[in-house]
């Protein structure tokens, strides 16, 4: 049985564990052939054509071959892969450093980067047991530790992992009963987990066809025909234009007797009008509603990051909100706050509770993703403010609207490296504007059923963690020795090593005598 030093043994899951008498503790370099990464792969494609090339992404969270995103270089550089193989991500997160799957034959001839080490077991080592073993210690966290960490990235050496990362290894024989149960109860397993992530899904799916069945009427159609609104959705817009433009002419009018001037001549002209939206084309909206625009009915306001050279413009008393916080929630505390004078020599502001935050930058899930205030807070430039509650508005039904058109708003982004919305592309979202009376039965209603939806979601992902503990102590149990009985027949695992020592010798030897021939019929002859 190898030793081990101190740092492999902490925080390494059977430290404390007694396996069998007839198992070994190894390291990979003692039972495998090959421990080695791929290669970087220059340029991809997407097309299909070449040697499909492996990536950190094509080993997924469950210890599987995912080939749903494949990209292929143009040769494979004599470095493929073979049924058999073990492919180990050395690279990535330190959160993810670890993951492990064993290679097909559907994967055969395929390419592999070097964020992947191909792990190629000597023979009578289950490929499999090692690659689920490889994969529970990344599960259980013990990964984690032995990176080493570099600037957004971490990673195991093939060194390391060949020489020092510790593994339990059963008589052969033991580990193909290990590997057959364990298909056995993880496929079971697996089927439950697919059940629920379809659920998962469907509820997703119900959720955004609720809310586009709410902010297009279809939702309030039978409380529509009982109910006549005391304002129409277009007097209602021409109210908030008639209070916003009188907000403007009182914020104006203040500023001159701040300044002590008299308010020239004809100074209200200078009033930026909103713009209104082109309804041509539209679909029609049910009696009472209108077609408007973020812009046309609400104030935008996009903030900005103060300095972060200047100490003291952070850790201050003012809420500041960054766009990776908008994330189709409520936002009731933020992760950072800033001074007054942060604030104040920035081109930030304080926004109203019940603004709705629309993300606008990023490739990622953030851009089109909205939130609302519950307090009073600033926010970066990277998202815009929109003040719903200062035109009397739900500010639900702003958010409900955005969020329906989530996948929309991101197409209607700008910009190349990174896609991108700004603040007259908010303004210009088209915006169905109800009755007011309406659109407060549509936050009622749809708030009933989210929360149904909700509740619904947190039993899935309780099932689903607790398949995941399910999932860990099945494996646990497997490593440990303890999933199937043990055999007295079994040739102890010491046996098996001292074979792949004997086999290594006469390879190595076979080896030498073929050079030591080769260099003989080169030699010049007397």
């Amino acid at each position: 049985m190898s030793d081990f030093s101190d740092e492999p043994i902490q925080n390494y899951p059977f430290a404390k564990v007694s396996p069998p008498t007839n198992w070994e503790r190894v390291t990979l370099a003692e039972i495998s052939a090959d421990v080695s990464p791929g290669f970087a792969s220059g340029k991809h494609n997407a097309d299909g054509t070449g040697v499909p090339h492996l990536r950190p992404m094509n080993v997924d969270r469950g210890g599987q071959i995912d080939l749903s995103v494949i990209k292929s270089v143009a040769e494979s550089n004599g470095v493929e892969l073979r049924p058999g193989d073990v492919l180990f991500n050395n690279t990535n997160s330190a959160e993810l450093v670890g993951k492990t799957a064993v290679i097909s034959r559907r994967e055969a001839g395929f390419a592999f980067s070097n964020h992947m080490t191909r792990v190629r077991p000597e023979s009578r080592v289950a490929p499999g047991f090692v690659a689920r073993q490889l994969h529970f210690l990344w599960m259980s966290g013990y990964m984690k530790h032995r990176c080493t960490n570099h600037v957004n990235q971490a990673s195991i050496s093939s060194k390391t992992l060949a020489n020092t990362i510790p593994l339990l290894l059963p008589p052969s024989a033991e580990q193909t009963r290990i590997v057959e149960k364990l298909e056995e109860l993880l496929s079971d397993l697996d089927v439950g987990v697919a059940e629920l992530k379809a659920a998962q899904k469907k509820l997703a799916q119900y959720r955004q066809s609720l809310l586009k069945a709410a902010v297009e009427g279809a939702f309030t159609a039978e409380w529509r025909a009982k109910h006549t609104p005391t304002e129409t959705g277009a007097q209602l817009l021409t109210r908030i234009l008639t209070e916003r433009r009188a907000r403007w002419e009182a914020k104006q009018l203040a500023k001159f007797k701040e300044q002590g001037k008299t308010p020239p001549k004809d100074w209200q002209k200078k009033y930026p009008e909103p713009v209104q939206p082109d309804t041509t084309d539209l679909p029609e909206l049910p009696e009472g509603w209108v077609w408007s625009s973020i812009g046309q009915c609400f104030h935008v306001a996009v903030g900005a990051t103060p300095s972060r050279k200047e100490p003291t413009y952070w850790r201050g008393s003012i809420p500041w909100v960054s766009s990776g916080e908008v994330r189709f929630s409520r936002i009731t505390t933020t992760k950072e706050m800033i001074s007054r004078a942060g604030l104040n020599n920035g081109s930030t502001q304080i926004n109203p509770i019940g603004s709705v935050l629309l993300g606008m930058m990023g490739e990622g899930k953030t851009r089109g993703q909205v939130a609302i205030l519950d307090v009073e807070a600033a926010n970066n430039q990277n998202c815009a403010a929109i003040w719903s509650s200062e035109a009397g508005v739900p500010s639900e039904y702003p958010y409900f609207w955005l969020w329906s058109q989530y996948a929309e708003t991101r197409r209607g982004s700008s910009g190349n490296n990174q896609p991108a919305l700004n603040k007259s592309i908010v303004e210009r979202i088209l915006f169905p504007l109800a009755p007011l009376d309406e659109m407060d039965e549509i936050v009622r209603l749809v708030n009933q059923a989210l929360d149904a939806i909700s509740e619904q979601e947190i039993a899935i992902e309780t099932s689903l963690k607790q398949s995941t503990a399910q999932r860990q102590n099945i494996l646990r149990a497997a490593f440990a020795g303890q999933l199937v009985p043990q055999d007295p027949n079994d040739e102890p695992a010491s046996v098996l090593l001292a074979r792949i020592r004997a086999e290594r010798l006469v390879r190595a030897s076979s080896r030498n005598n073929k050079h030591s021939a080769a260099h003989a019929e080169r030699k010049p002859k007397c």
